[in-house]
């Protein structure tokens, strides 16, 4: 009887703290790539629970049907070979649920991997996110900007941020816009994301790199196009350019508040792609002969 009103006050303390929690952000999408990952969660939430459903539905059913109460003292159980229909059913059963669980991940991942539909033809706006012990540098080469601990970006364009690290391994998310992924200091990598309305998202690192790793965030201010525009116009009107010494002196470790500077570092420090990359050899000997082979 203890047991079970443990048991009982347990469920209850849960359900209680589940209460007061605040929507889980990745199942609040406010763009294309999100709402994917979320419907994925949501599918293999809904997979999931049909299957524990029936497996306890049918352990009930077992425990209840052929429960010893039931049978008679002498009753000796037959011996069975085995059954095709039953074997069948418990492999193939198992297979199916991979097997579709598999395609769901499969075309889910070239959609949060690609532009979003829509906005394949159109030019992204190119933001680098770098980071460093316990920091976020964002650098528009086109607006010759860059920010620390927080981005704009315009709703309704597809953002690509090319994603490296100055130090330990990374991982840039903003749950609402798009599923993380890896900043590496030897690699680039890509990350497109569209935000379908104005408003502010919490971003952050999800992979733990140290002491510093739980304030390791970033905000994300989406505004209409015009606002943007009128946000880079100030800047330049009201920042101080970024030296190298400066930017230096950024990366040494610690927290930082928002920081806004004209100019970005990749023009003293690129990023680590095309010539910059680590694994760019130069060109091989077919370029330079022209591309004849002997």
């Amino acid at each position: 009887m203890k047991l079970k009103w443990t048991y009982f006050a347990f469920l209850t303390g849960i359900a209680a703290f589940l209460a007061g929690c605040e929507p889980l952000l990745v199942l609040d999408p406010k763009g294309p790539q999100a709402d994917t990952t979320a419907t994925v969660i949501w599918i293999s939430i809904f997979t999931m629970s049909f299957i524990v459903i029936v497996v306890l539905v049918m352990l009930t059913v077992i425990l209840f049907k052929y429960r010893a109460s039931k049978q008679d003292p002498d009753y000796e159980p037959p011996h069975i070979e085995g059954n095709k229909y039953v074997e069948g059913i418990i492999v193939a059963v198992p297979i199916l649920i991979v097997a579709f669980l598999s395609v769901v991940s499969t075309i889910s991942t070239h959609q949060v991997e690609s532009p979003p539909e829509g906005y394949t033809e159109d030019e992204p706006l190119v933001i680098y996110a770098s980071s460093s012990n316990w920091k976020w540098h964002f650098s528009y080469p086109e607006q010759d900007i860059e920010t620390v601990n927080y981005v704009f970006i315009p709703t309704n364009q597809n953002v690509e941020f090319r994603l490296y690290s100055h130090g330990t391994i990374s991982s840039f998310w903003i749950p609402q816009l798009a599923g993380q992924k890896y900043a590496m200091a030897d690699m680039t990598n890509y990350l497109n994301v569209v935000a379908d309305e104005p408003g502010e998202y919490m971003g952050r690192n999800s992979n733990f790199n140290g002491e510093g790793f739980a304030e390791n965030e970033f905000a994300v201010t989406a505004m209409p196009p015009s606002e943007f525009d009128s946000w880079v116009e100030d800047i330049h009107n009201t920042a101080d350019p970024l030296t190298e010494e400066k930017f230096e002196e950024l990366l040494e470790p610690g927290h930082l508040g928002q920081m806004t500077f004209t100019g970005t570092h990749q023009e003293f420090k690129p990023a680590p792609e095309g010539e910059n990359s680590p694994h760019d050899h130069g060109p091989s000997d077919s370029d330079e002969d022209g591309g004849h082979h002997h």
